[in-house]
């Protein structure tokens, strides 16, 4: 059974960008326990609008009867401060001010993000993890702890991220943030505002995720139709079906936090920064992800000592390393028995 839990900082958090939070907590699930010597840690780290419980959107992996089950690991994942789902973000209370953040939430870097997951780590007294994997905004987290903590991570599973979020990443993101300012509420210091303009933002990454082999596939036309299509129709509901399970602040917060990433800041050359990287690696690419294109793991596994590389073929563009399950779990055994 998945167990909710909450950790609090009553401490003041130094960011990365020079601000402070005066404290934040962190909400995250266990599934399965730890054995005696705490050797079976499996952590993911969530993508974008991910929740904290990867047995809902990686069922395929995580689970009963999966690769990475309770019945053998203690499986832990952490929301991200910024997110929407139980971590400080910026509909919480800011303690300096009695009110919520709103738009005064600082910015959260992956850096912070990764030393905000240390102290929770410490507190759980758990001095190594096994297996660390994550992919999208979530391999970035993973990536930049195993470089920043190399004596931490045992094994490291990445899919579909990248070392550093490219310029093509952030015009995505600068685009989609756009969509929020162009909405006339997001100017107002209320929680719902922005709403409107994030079913744009929403429908604009979709673009990103997909493709357009796949929408010619899951959207097509009918013969003759001249109005009312099926890419119509789903992009507008994609956008007032993230509205319902997120807010504005959220998203313009994560997308900020994607524009952060970069391993070799403060560190040299990327090359540098990920031969810090101890850990016994898989970085897994998708054939046809125009957001982190293949060349970005490649990169990853090139510069990561020893690290194996492996390319889905798939016609799902990013999103398939959420659906692809099956290829992956069996590039991951195949992986696991090598060493």
């Amino acid at each position: 059974m998945v167990k909710n839990h909450l950790f609090k900082c009553s401490t003041p958090f130094h960011l990365e960008n020079g601000e402070w939070l005066q404290e934040f907590e962190l909400s995250y699930t266990t599934y399965g326990d730890l054995n005696e010597d705490k050797s079976n840690v499996v952590w993911v780290c969530h993508a974008f609008t991910g929740n904290a419980n990867p047995s809902d959107w990686w069922n395929g992996l995580i689970g009963d009867r999966r690769l990475f089950n309770p019945s053998e690991h203690f499986i832990i994942c952490v929301n991200v401060p910024g997110s929407h789902y139980g971590s400080t973000n910026a509909l919480s209370i800011n303690p300096l001010t009695g009110q919520p953040y709103f738009h005064t939430f600082p910015l959260i870097t992956i850096r912070d993000v990764v030393n905000a997951f240390e102290l929770l780590r410490k507190e759980l007294g758990i001095e190594k993890i096994n297996f660390l994997l994550g992919g999208s905004l979530g391999g970035q987290q993973a990536s930049e702890w195993a470089v920043s903590y190399p004596e931490v991570v045992e094994n490291l599973i990445l899919f579909s991220t990248n070392a550093i979020h490219s310029p093509w990443g952030i015009a995505f993101n600068e685009t989609q943030r756009m969509a929020i300012e162009a909405d006339p509420t997001w100017e107002t210091s209320t929680p719902d505002a922005g709403r409107e303009g994030m079913k744009v933002a929403r429908a604009i990454a979709l673009l990103s995720y997909r493709n357009y082999y796949t929408y010619n596939r899951t959207q097509s036309r009918d013969e003759g139709q001249i109005d009312f299509f099926r890419a119509s129709t789903y992009q507008t509901y994609q956008g007032e079906k993230l509205v319902r399970r997120f807010n504005a602040y959220s998203y313009w917060t994560l997308t900020k936090m994607f524009d952060s990433h970069d391993v070799s800041r403060g560190r040299g050359s990327l090359e540098q920064a990920l031969s810090r990287i101890e850990a016994k690696t898989l970085v897994i690419g998708i054939t046809t992800d125009i957001l982190f294109p293949p060349e970005e793991q490649r990169i990853l596994a090139k510069f990561i000592p020893g690290a194996t590389y492996k390319e889905i073929d798939s016609t799902y563009g990013h999103d398939g390393f959420l659906i692809e399950f099956e290829t992956m779990a069996k590039e991951i055994k195949a992986w696991m028995q090598d060493y």
